[in-house]
């Protein structure tokens, strides 16, 4: 018997690539509202209580706005792509490489990571558990995104504005994905992350610069390594990267996909090192995130209908 899903913000952009990935399954049928009843309070109360998974793709406050429209009694469960619950009590993060597969399958409630926190997340937080980075370094992250995570609006910006070559933001650094990607490495100070949009589509480059000499406890970038390669033995959607050849390359012509590539780059004395995640913003950094939770929940294999 399907699964009922109901997509709530399916209009927008990871809504509608949720959809594209639950196109064709018969695992799950799609609970869909007409264009009249959207926004009507009581038909989204209606499908989100009756429907056996409800996947909120909306900004936070109208996230917590469905949450509350659950009752009690609803035997919903729920994936949140906003970045409201993320580092909510009670909230499974729906990361099942780091957070632990059984207990994705086993939630009600999973809070889908941010994009950048997904690069910054699978780097990082595999080696601090493993005692090889410290928990207590104020640890800087760079990196760009496509524009197609920004938003109608800035979808609309840089399509319209062929001038724009690097949008730079978060310059207050209060940037919503500090926080999750703070406490699920299980760090003591935030990192200091910098932010940036680029004109391509779809695409994101996350790195984690690391001064290993100056690093009390750290461990080589050999060793870095190895562990993330121990970590992720067996993943299907995560792996670490070849060595390529002097340079890394993002194409606006990047094809969807649900994948994400880590990397470890060291200095020929080794006292510096490079952590690089490559994923799809739009794929392991949001759509075919939600999609993998919802596989594990349903009881199904976790790569199913994803772009791998």
């Amino acid at each position: 018997m399907a699964r009922s899903v109901f997509i709530d913000g399916a209009a927008g952009t990871t809504g509608l690539e949720i959809a594209e990935r639950l196109e064709g399954r018969a695992e799950f049928e799609l609970v869909v509202l007409g264009d009249d009843r959207r926004k009507d309070p009581a038909a989204r109360a209606e499908a989100l209580n009756t429907s056996d998974f409800a996947i909120l793709c909306l900004p936070d406050d109208a996230a917590r706005e469905a949450v509350a429209l659950i009752e009690p009694g609803s035997n919903v469960r729920v994936i949140d792509a906003s970045t409201a619950h993320r580092v909510t009590p009670g909230w499974v993060y729906g990361f099942p490489e780091v957070s632990g597969r059984e207990a994705v399958a086993e939630a009600t409630r999973v809070s889908n990571p941010g994009c950048y926190s997904t690069g910054f997340i699978g780097l990082v937080a595999p080696l601090v558990r493993a005692g090889l980075l410290p928990a207590d370094w104020p640890y800087t992250c760079n990196a760009v995104s496509g524009y197609s995570g920004g938003g109608k609006a800035l979808i609309a910006r840089f399509e319209d504005d062929g001038d724009i070559a690097w949008r730079g933001y978060a310059l207050s650094l209060g940037h919503k994905h500090v926080p999750e990607m703070q406490e699920r490495c299980g760090l003591s100070v935030p990192p200091l992350f910098s932010p940036a949009v680029i004109p391509a589509h779809r695409g994101m480059v996350v790195e984690v610069p690391l001064p290993l000499a100056a690093m009390t406890g750290a461990a080589g970038a050999d060793e870095l390594r190895e562990c993330l390669d121990d970590f992720y033995a067996g993943s299907p959607i995560v792996s670490i990267g070849e060595q390529p050849d002097g340079e890394l390359l993002l194409r606006r012509s990047l094809a969807p996909s649900d994948r994400m590539e880590l990397h470890v780059f060291a200095s020929a004395d080794g006292s510096q090192a490079r952590l690089v995640a490559v994923l799809d913003n739009l794929g392991k950094g949001a759509s075919g995130a939600a999609v993998q939770s919802l596989n594990l929940m349903a009881g199904l294999d976790e790569t199913a209908g994803l772009r791998l």
